[in-house]
Protein backbone atom coordinates (compact mmCIF):
# COMPACT_ATOMS: atom_id res chain seq x y z
CA UNK A 1 0.00 0.00 0.00
CA UNK A 2 2.80 2.26 0.85
CA UNK A 3 4.35 1.73 -2.89
CA UNK A 4 0.90 2.24 -4.53
CA UNK A 5 0.86 5.75 -1.85
CA UNK A 6 4.33 6.95 -3.15
CA UNK A 7 3.69 5.62 -6.88
CA UNK A 8 0.07 8.53 -6.68
CA UNK A 9 1.69 11.01 -5.13
CA UNK A 10 4.61 11.08 -7.75
CA UNK A 11 1.55 11.10 -10.13
CA UNK A 12 0.05 13.99 -8.85
CA UNK A 13 2.63 16.26 -7.84
CA UNK A 14 2.96 18.30 -11.06
CA UNK A 15 -1.13 18.18 -10.21
CA UNK A 16 -0.64 19.94 -7.03
CA UNK A 17 1.99 22.34 -8.00
CA UNK A 18 -0.04 23.47 -11.17
CA UNK A 19 -3.07 24.27 -9.23
CA UNK A 20 -0.46 26.21 -6.71
CA UNK A 21 0.76 28.12 -9.61
CA UNK A 22 -3.04 28.74 -10.48
CA UNK A 23 -4.17 30.19 -7.22
CA UNK A 24 -1.66 33.12 -7.60
CA UNK A 25 -2.62 33.58 -11.71
CA UNK A 26 -6.01 34.57 -10.87
CA UNK A 27 -5.04 36.90 -8.53
CA UNK A 28 -3.07 38.73 -10.61
CA UNK A 29 -4.46 42.04 -11.82
CA UNK A 30 -3.02 41.72 -15.00
CA UNK A 31 -4.75 38.32 -15.27
CA UNK A 32 -8.02 39.81 -14.47
CA UNK A 33 -8.03 42.61 -16.62
CA UNK A 34 -8.28 40.03 -19.41
CA UNK A 35 -11.39 38.54 -19.06
CA UNK A 36 -11.08 35.54 -21.34
CA UNK A 37 -7.83 34.44 -20.13
CA UNK A 38 -9.11 34.40 -16.38
CA UNK A 39 -12.06 32.83 -16.89
CA UNK A 40 -9.99 29.86 -19.04
CA UNK A 41 -7.45 29.96 -15.81
CA UNK A 42 -10.47 29.89 -13.42
CA UNK A 43 -11.88 26.87 -15.35
CA UNK A 44 -8.48 24.96 -15.59
CA UNK A 45 -7.96 25.01 -11.61
CA UNK A 46 -11.82 23.87 -10.93
CA UNK A 47 -10.97 20.95 -12.85
CA UNK A 48 -7.70 19.68 -10.88
CA UNK A 49 -8.40 21.20 -7.41
CA UNK A 50 -9.67 18.02 -6.53
CA UNK A 51 -6.91 15.98 -7.42
CA UNK A 52 -4.62 18.94 -5.75
CA UNK A 53 -6.33 18.82 -2.35
CA UNK A 54 -6.47 14.97 -2.53
CA UNK A 55 -2.72 15.14 -3.00
CA UNK A 56 -2.23 17.24 0.11
CA UNK A 57 -4.66 14.74 1.94
CA UNK A 58 -2.88 11.66 0.98
CA UNK A 59 0.90 13.28 1.52
CA UNK A 60 -0.45 14.12 5.44
CA UNK A 61 -1.95 10.51 5.69
CA UNK A 62 1.15 8.76 4.12
CA UNK A 63 3.70 10.92 6.45
CA UNK A 64 1.61 10.07 9.34
CA UNK A 65 1.61 6.22 8.11
CA UNK A 66 5.67 6.49 8.34
CA UNK A 67 5.66 8.64 11.44
CA UNK A 68 3.68 5.93 13.02
CA UNK A 69 5.32 2.89 11.64
CA UNK A 70 9.24 4.43 13.37
CA UNK A 71 7.20 4.62 16.54
CA UNK A 72 5.79 1.03 16.60
CA UNK A 73 9.34 0.11 15.82
CA UNK A 74 11.16 1.81 18.67
CA UNK A 75 8.35 1.90 21.18
CA UNK A 76 9.25 -0.97 23.53
CA UNK A 77 5.90 -0.92 26.18
CA UNK A 78 3.44 -3.18 24.45
CA UNK A 79 0.72 -1.48 25.67
CA UNK A 80 1.66 1.28 23.33
CA UNK A 81 2.78 -0.30 20.68
CA UNK A 82 -0.57 -1.95 20.15
CA UNK A 83 -2.02 1.49 20.35
CA UNK A 84 0.07 2.51 17.16
CA UNK A 85 -0.13 -0.81 15.49
CA UNK A 86 -4.26 0.15 15.61
CA UNK A 87 -3.49 3.80 14.32
CA UNK A 88 -1.15 2.17 11.19
CA UNK A 89 -4.08 0.39 10.56
CA UNK A 90 -6.30 3.05 10.29
CA UNK A 91 -4.40 5.07 8.07
CA UNK A 92 -3.90 1.97 5.87
CA UNK A 93 -7.48 1.89 5.30
CA UNK A 94 -8.02 5.61 4.42
CA UNK A 95 -4.86 5.77 2.46
CA UNK A 96 -6.41 2.15 0.38
CA UNK A 97 -9.51 4.36 -0.04
CA UNK A 98 -7.95 7.62 -1.16
CA UNK A 99 -5.53 6.23 -3.57
CA UNK A 100 -8.74 4.78 -5.09
CA UNK A 101 -10.39 7.72 -5.23
CA UNK A 102 -7.46 9.53 -7.20
CA UNK A 103 -7.43 6.67 -9.61
CA UNK A 104 -10.65 7.83 -10.80
CA UNK A 105 -10.21 11.61 -10.80
CA UNK A 106 -6.84 11.05 -13.05
CA UNK A 107 -9.65 9.27 -15.60
CA UNK A 108 -9.39 11.64 -18.41
CA UNK A 109 -12.21 14.02 -18.00
CA UNK A 110 -14.46 15.06 -20.45
CA UNK A 111 -13.21 18.45 -21.12
CA UNK A 112 -16.89 19.60 -22.24
CA UNK A 113 -18.65 18.09 -18.67
CA UNK A 114 -19.11 21.11 -16.99
CA UNK A 115 -20.85 22.74 -20.20
CA UNK A 116 -24.62 23.58 -20.62
CA UNK A 117 -26.64 20.83 -22.61
CA UNK A 118 -27.95 21.33 -26.02
CA UNK A 119 -30.73 18.44 -26.63
CA UNK A 120 -32.48 17.67 -29.71
CA UNK A 121 -35.48 15.17 -29.68
CA UNK A 122 -36.70 13.64 -32.78
CA UNK A 123 -39.93 11.30 -34.27
CA UNK A 124 -38.48 8.47 -35.74
CA UNK A 125 -40.49 5.23 -35.93
CA UNK A 126 -44.05 5.05 -35.56
CA UNK A 127 -46.11 8.05 -36.83
CA UNK A 128 -47.94 10.09 -34.62
CA UNK A 129 -47.00 8.05 -31.85
CA UNK A 130 -43.47 8.60 -31.93
CA UNK A 131 -44.38 12.32 -31.90
CA UNK A 132 -46.54 11.87 -28.94
CA UNK A 133 -43.37 10.53 -27.31
CA UNK A 134 -41.11 12.96 -28.44
CA UNK A 135 -43.45 15.25 -26.20
CA UNK A 136 -43.50 12.50 -23.10
CA UNK A 137 -39.72 12.80 -23.11
CA UNK A 138 -39.27 16.59 -23.39
CA UNK A 139 -41.39 16.62 -20.41
CA UNK A 140 -39.58 14.03 -18.26
CA UNK A 141 -36.08 15.87 -19.46
CA UNK A 142 -37.37 19.25 -18.14
CA UNK A 143 -38.39 17.82 -15.06
CA UNK A 144 -35.14 16.46 -14.60
CA UNK A 145 -33.48 19.97 -15.16
CA UNK A 146 -36.28 21.46 -12.47
CA UNK A 147 -34.98 18.81 -10.09
CA UNK A 148 -31.41 19.52 -10.74
CA UNK A 149 -32.16 23.51 -10.47
CA UNK A 150 -31.15 24.31 -13.97
CA UNK A 151 -33.30 26.22 -16.78
CA UNK A 152 -34.13 24.73 -20.02
CA UNK A 153 -34.43 27.00 -22.87
CA UNK A 154 -36.72 25.98 -26.04
CA UNK A 155 -34.49 26.64 -29.29
CA UNK A 156 -36.41 25.28 -32.05
CA UNK A 157 -39.82 23.39 -32.13
CA UNK A 158 -42.07 21.76 -34.92
CA UNK A 159 -45.03 20.12 -33.19
CA UNK A 160 -48.12 18.39 -35.04
CA UNK A 161 -51.61 19.00 -34.67
CA UNK A 162 -52.18 16.35 -31.95
CA UNK A 163 -50.06 17.87 -29.74
CA UNK A 164 -46.71 15.59 -30.17
CA UNK A 165 -43.40 16.87 -31.67
CA UNK A 166 -41.86 16.12 -34.75
CA UNK A 167 -38.74 17.56 -33.58
CA UNK A 168 -37.15 19.81 -30.73
CA UNK A 169 -33.92 21.28 -29.76
CA UNK A 170 -33.37 22.96 -26.31
CA UNK A 171 -30.50 24.17 -23.93
CA UNK A 172 -30.45 22.90 -20.21
CA UNK A 173 -28.60 25.60 -18.47
CA UNK A 174 -26.85 24.64 -15.83
CA UNK A 175 -22.96 23.70 -14.48
CA UNK A 176 -22.70 19.91 -14.81
CA UNK A 177 -25.44 19.79 -17.38
CA UNK A 178 -23.72 17.96 -19.99
CA UNK A 179 -22.32 15.13 -17.76
CA UNK A 180 -25.73 13.83 -16.68
CA UNK A 181 -27.46 14.07 -20.05
CA UNK A 182 -24.99 12.74 -22.37
CA UNK A 183 -25.76 9.49 -21.33
CA UNK A 184 -29.35 9.76 -22.69
CA UNK A 185 -27.83 10.14 -26.67
CA UNK A 186 -29.18 7.47 -28.42
CA UNK A 187 -32.88 5.48 -29.68
CA UNK A 188 -35.22 5.68 -27.42
CA UNK A 189 -38.21 2.85 -27.73
CA UNK A 190 -42.09 3.08 -26.04
CA UNK A 191 -44.12 0.22 -25.81
CA UNK A 192 -47.72 1.05 -25.38
CA UNK A 193 -51.18 1.27 -26.48
CA UNK A 194 -52.10 4.58 -28.49
CA UNK A 195 -54.90 6.61 -28.05
CA UNK A 196 -56.27 5.82 -31.21
CA UNK A 197 -55.57 2.02 -30.87
CA UNK A 198 -59.27 0.69 -30.66
CA UNK A 199 -58.25 -3.26 -30.61
CA UNK A 200 -55.64 -2.12 -27.30
CA UNK A 201 -53.03 -3.64 -29.21
CA UNK A 202 -49.54 -2.86 -27.85
CA UNK A 203 -47.08 -0.49 -30.75
CA UNK A 204 -43.31 -0.22 -30.27
CA UNK A 205 -42.04 3.35 -31.43
CA UNK A 206 -39.22 5.06 -31.44
CA UNK A 207 -37.64 8.72 -30.67
CA UNK A 208 -34.22 9.87 -30.88
CA UNK A 209 -32.21 12.09 -28.62
CA UNK A 210 -29.27 13.30 -29.41
CA UNK A 211 -26.84 15.89 -26.76
CA UNK A 212 -24.14 17.91 -27.32
CA UNK A 213 -22.34 20.17 -24.83
CA UNK A 214 -23.23 24.21 -25.52
CA UNK A 215 -19.30 24.94 -26.69
CA UNK A 216 -18.30 28.50 -26.90
CA UNK A 217 -14.36 29.03 -26.84
CA UNK A 218 -13.76 26.77 -30.13
CA UNK A 219 -10.32 25.85 -31.88
CA UNK A 220 -12.23 27.32 -35.61
CA UNK A 221 -13.51 30.12 -37.23
CA UNK A 222 -16.65 30.12 -38.55
CA UNK A 223 -16.47 32.14 -42.02
CA UNK A 224 -19.77 34.27 -42.72
CA UNK A 225 -18.43 33.05 -46.30
CA UNK A 226 -19.68 29.77 -45.29
CA UNK A 227 -23.08 30.68 -43.93
CA UNK A 228 -26.17 30.75 -45.78
CA UNK A 229 -28.80 32.32 -43.62
CA UNK A 230 -32.66 32.39 -44.47
CA UNK A 231 -35.31 34.01 -42.24
CA UNK A 232 -39.00 32.79 -42.17
CA UNK A 233 -41.98 33.32 -40.03
CA UNK A 234 -42.38 31.39 -36.82
CA UNK A 235 -45.13 28.78 -36.71
CA UNK A 236 -47.36 26.90 -34.67
CA UNK A 237 -48.98 23.15 -34.98
CA UNK A 238 -50.37 22.45 -37.93
CA UNK A 239 -48.14 25.17 -40.08
CA UNK A 240 -50.46 27.93 -38.43
CA UNK A 241 -48.32 31.53 -38.27
CA UNK A 242 -47.75 33.01 -35.14
CA UNK A 243 -45.63 35.90 -35.93
CA UNK A 244 -46.50 37.69 -38.98
CA UNK A 245 -42.35 38.57 -38.93
CA UNK A 246 -39.41 36.92 -40.50
CA UNK A 247 -38.05 36.27 -37.15
CA UNK A 248 -37.22 32.49 -37.29
CA UNK A 249 -33.61 32.05 -38.55
CA UNK A 250 -32.39 28.78 -40.72
CA UNK A 251 -28.36 28.84 -41.55
CA UNK A 252 -26.64 26.39 -43.33
CA UNK A 253 -22.93 25.78 -42.86
CA UNK A 254 -22.49 25.15 -46.64
CA UNK A 255 -18.67 23.37 -46.50
CA UNK A 256 -19.98 20.49 -44.06
CA UNK A 257 -23.54 20.70 -44.95
CA UNK A 258 -25.28 21.07 -41.34
CA UNK A 259 -28.32 22.87 -41.12
CA UNK A 260 -29.54 24.36 -37.91
CA UNK A 261 -32.85 26.42 -36.97
CA UNK A 262 -34.40 28.76 -34.08
CA UNK A 263 -37.63 30.64 -33.99
CA UNK A 264 -38.48 30.37 -29.91
CA UNK A 265 -37.85 34.24 -29.76
CA UNK A 266 -39.89 37.10 -31.69
CA UNK A 267 -36.38 38.83 -32.39
CA UNK A 268 -34.47 37.85 -35.36
CA UNK A 269 -31.47 38.63 -33.49
CA UNK A 270 -31.92 36.73 -30.88
CA UNK A 271 -33.09 33.71 -32.83
CA UNK A 272 -29.66 34.33 -34.67
CA UNK A 273 -27.42 34.20 -31.52
CA UNK A 274 -29.37 30.72 -30.54
CA UNK A 275 -28.89 29.51 -34.13
CA UNK A 276 -24.90 30.08 -33.88
CA UNK A 277 -24.73 28.77 -30.41
CA UNK A 278 -26.30 25.26 -31.77
CA UNK A 279 -24.42 25.90 -35.18
CA UNK A 280 -21.09 25.82 -32.83
CA UNK A 281 -21.83 23.00 -31.02
CA UNK A 282 -22.59 21.02 -34.00
CA UNK A 283 -19.40 21.86 -36.03
CA UNK A 284 -17.63 21.19 -32.96
CA UNK A 285 -18.88 17.83 -32.79
CA UNK A 286 -18.09 17.40 -36.35
CA UNK A 287 -14.34 18.25 -36.44
CA UNK A 288 -13.98 16.65 -32.97
CA UNK A 289 -15.34 13.41 -34.76
CA UNK A 290 -12.91 13.62 -37.87
CA UNK A 291 -10.14 13.97 -35.61
CA UNK A 292 -11.09 11.17 -33.47
CA UNK A 293 -12.05 8.73 -36.48
CA UNK A 294 -9.24 6.18 -35.58
CA UNK A 295 -10.83 5.97 -32.77
CA UNK A 296 -14.53 5.23 -33.53
CA UNK A 297 -14.74 1.66 -33.08
CA UNK A 298 -13.28 1.90 -29.56
CA UNK A 299 -15.86 4.63 -28.91
CA UNK A 300 -18.48 3.12 -29.65
CA UNK A 301 -17.99 0.26 -27.53
CA UNK A 302 -18.02 2.68 -24.69
CA UNK A 303 -21.09 4.32 -22.81
CA UNK A 304 -22.74 7.67 -24.10
CA UNK A 305 -20.91 7.48 -27.58
CA UNK A 306 -24.43 9.03 -28.69
CA UNK A 307 -24.26 6.53 -31.67
CA UNK A 308 -27.98 7.03 -32.42
CA UNK A 309 -28.03 3.19 -33.86
CA UNK A 310 -28.12 2.47 -30.28
CA UNK A 311 -31.33 1.30 -28.35
CA UNK A 312 -30.45 2.88 -25.50
CA UNK A 313 -33.71 2.54 -23.23
CA UNK A 314 -37.15 0.79 -23.41
CA UNK A 315 -40.47 2.52 -21.60
CA UNK A 316 -42.68 -0.34 -21.34
CA UNK A 317 -46.00 1.10 -20.25
CA UNK A 318 -48.50 -1.90 -19.75
CA UNK A 319 -45.62 -3.41 -17.43
CA UNK A 320 -44.87 -0.34 -15.86
CA UNK A 321 -41.24 -0.81 -16.30
CA UNK A 322 -38.10 0.94 -17.35
CA UNK A 323 -35.30 -0.54 -19.11
CA UNK A 324 -31.78 0.69 -20.02
CA UNK A 325 -30.10 -2.34 -22.16
CA UNK A 326 -26.54 -0.40 -21.49
CA UNK A 327 -26.62 -1.72 -18.18
CA UNK A 328 -29.27 -3.82 -17.90
CA UNK A 329 -31.16 -1.67 -14.86
CA UNK A 330 -34.59 -2.05 -14.74
CA UNK A 331 -37.26 0.06 -12.67
CA UNK A 332 -40.63 -0.62 -12.01
CA UNK A 333 -41.42 3.14 -11.65
CA UNK A 334 -41.92 4.46 -14.96
CA UNK A 335 -44.50 6.91 -13.29
CA UNK A 336 -41.77 8.52 -11.30
CA UNK A 337 -38.97 7.82 -14.15
CA UNK A 338 -41.62 9.76 -16.47
CA UNK A 339 -41.19 12.63 -14.11
CA UNK A 340 -37.89 13.14 -14.04
CA UNK A 341 -36.43 10.56 -11.85
CA UNK A 342 -33.59 9.19 -13.80
CA UNK A 343 -30.81 9.84 -11.35
CA UNK A 344 -30.28 5.92 -11.07
CA UNK A 345 -29.99 5.61 -14.63
CA UNK A 346 -27.68 8.21 -15.38
CA UNK A 347 -25.79 7.37 -12.03
CA UNK A 348 -25.27 3.33 -13.30
CA UNK A 349 -23.96 4.92 -16.72
CA UNK A 350 -21.35 7.06 -15.04
CA UNK A 351 -20.09 3.80 -12.97
CA UNK A 352 -20.10 1.88 -16.03
CA UNK A 353 -17.97 4.12 -18.12
CA UNK A 354 -15.60 5.14 -14.83
CA UNK A 355 -15.08 0.81 -14.04
CA UNK A 356 -14.50 0.62 -17.79
CA UNK A 357 -12.06 3.64 -17.79
CA UNK A 358 -10.48 2.40 -14.69
CA UNK A 359 -9.36 -0.71 -16.15
CA UNK A 360 -7.14 1.09 -18.22
CA UNK A 361 -5.13 2.73 -15.30
CA UNK A 362 -2.18 1.72 -14.32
Amino acid sequence: MEEQAKEILEKTLKTKNRYEELNKLVSDPDIIADNRQWKKLVKERSSIEDIALSHDKLQKYYDELLDCQKQYDDETDHEIKNMFYEEIERLKKEIEKLVEDIKVLLLPKDENDDNNAIIEIRQAAGGEESALFCSVLYRMYSMYADKKHWKVEVMNLNETELGGIKEITFMVKGKGAYSHFKYESGVHRVQRVPETESQGRIHTSTSTVAVLPEVEDVEFDIDEKDLKIDTYRSSGAGGQHVNKTESAIRITHIPTGIVVACQDERSQIKNRERAMSILRSKLYEFYKGKQDEELKKERRSQVGTGDRSERVRTYNYPQGRVTDHRVNLTSYNLEGVLNGDLDQFIEALAIKDRADRLQNVG
